[in-house]
């Protein structure tokens, strides 16, 4: 195996990606969408007005939560406590995270300052390019939406871009990169060396259920991260039982948001509900769930800038994708980036 392909190994073995990587190569792409144009916007943004979306509670679903969304000039995402007035905002930065055992979950200052599952929420700040913003939210439970995020992309739609007088900053990894997890998994990031500031997406999950092998090959565009949106996360069934029977005895466990529509449940050789986002008669939700809700919020908690470059996944998770974005810190590997083309500013 030709090992300029995955560069500095940062966990794990070389042989682990050998072989790991030999399956991820001979996996087929299900949908490879590489719009050549993108609309990401040449300066710094925040949202245009404040605008709040509301949905039942993740953990406590019988409770409505609402996200209140405002435009700041304050550099990166920061969630407010409004119920904790004696806490700071908390930053979205790797550094802030706290654990990534079932979700991402973020914490500052005291150990009950925290925002539970922000995945796919700050999922959006990479996906969408806003740069600049505040969340602020009376709990640590965020809704739980029967769309994905798509509900939160509706409200920024809502909300509008406002353009900032700074221009856009954007990183790239100075080399390639690669980081090894548990059954196979591993991330390969690589710079971006075109001359326009693109970030591509290599992502192929493989489940012992329904959803079996899908893997999508993307350009993240703004296009790209809308139509990924609706994208629901997954579990077994046995899982779901589990997460409302058991689950119930356990702060940390999802137990009275899952629902049949707000979750992509997959049998062993079937699903239990109806998947999304078919594309040549194939279902390919998950991959989608994975690529712009998963893997971009872990690219989102990069500081310096919008992450360009390739990121190519395969069966990770958020603990993997922490992971390597804590190794790019650690290691010093991320480098200012600067286009030598300029994107389209949006109006």
């Amino acid at each position: 195996m030709d090992h300029a392909i995955y560069g500095r190994v940062l966990q794990g073995e070389a042989a682990q990606l050998d072989s790991a990587l030999q399956r991820f190569q001979n996996q087929p792409v299900d949908w490879e969408w590489m719009p050549v144009q993108s609309s990401e916007p040449d300066r710094r943004t925040t949202i245009g007005a404040a605008v709040n979306v509301t949905g039942p509670g993740t953990y406590f679903r019988r409770a409505q939560r609402t996200l209140y969304f405002e435009p700041t000039t304050k550099e990166g995402w920061w969630f407010d406590r409004t119920d904790l007035p004696e806490s700071l905002p908390i930053r979205v930065t790797a550094a802030n995270v706290w654990t990534t055992q079932r979700n991402i979950v973020l914490c500052s200052g005291s150990p009950h300052n925290y925002m539970r599952m922000v995945e796919h929420i700050v999922a959006l700040k990479r996906g969408l390019s806003i740069d600049n913003l505040m969340i602020r939210m009376n709990s640590g439970d965020p809704p739980l939406f029967e769309r994905g995020s798509l509900d939160l992309v509706e409200a920024f739609d809502r909300a509008g871009l406002q353009m900032l007088d700074q221009p856009a900053s954007y990183v790239t990894v100075r080399q390639p990169v690669s980081i090894a997890g548990p059954r196979g998994s591993f991330l390969i990031v690589r710079p971006c060396t075109a001359a326009r500031a693109t970030l591509d997406l290599d992502v192929a999950v493989d489940f012992q259920t329904a959803i079996r092998q899908q893997r999508l090959r993307i350009r993240l565009t703004p296009e790209t991260a809308r139509y990924g949106a609706p994208a629901r996360t997954n579990c077994t069934y046995l899982q779901m039982l589990l997460a409302r029977s058991a689950g119930t005895l356990f702060a940390d466990t999802r137990n009275m948001g899952y629902t049949n529509k707000n979750i992509l449940i997959a049998g062993r050789h079937g699903y239990v509900n109806q998947p999304r986002m078919e594309h040549n008669g194939k279902a390919l939700e998950a991959v989608w769930h994975r690529t712009i809700l998963d893997l971009l919020a872990a690219i989102a908690l990069i500081d310096g800038g919008r992450f360009v470059g390739e990121v190519w996944s395969y069966k990770s998770g958020h603990s993997l994708d922490v992971n390597l974005v804590r190794h790019l810190d650690w290691h010093d590997l991320l480098t200012p980036f600067h286009p030598t083309e300029s994107n389209r500013t949006t109006p």
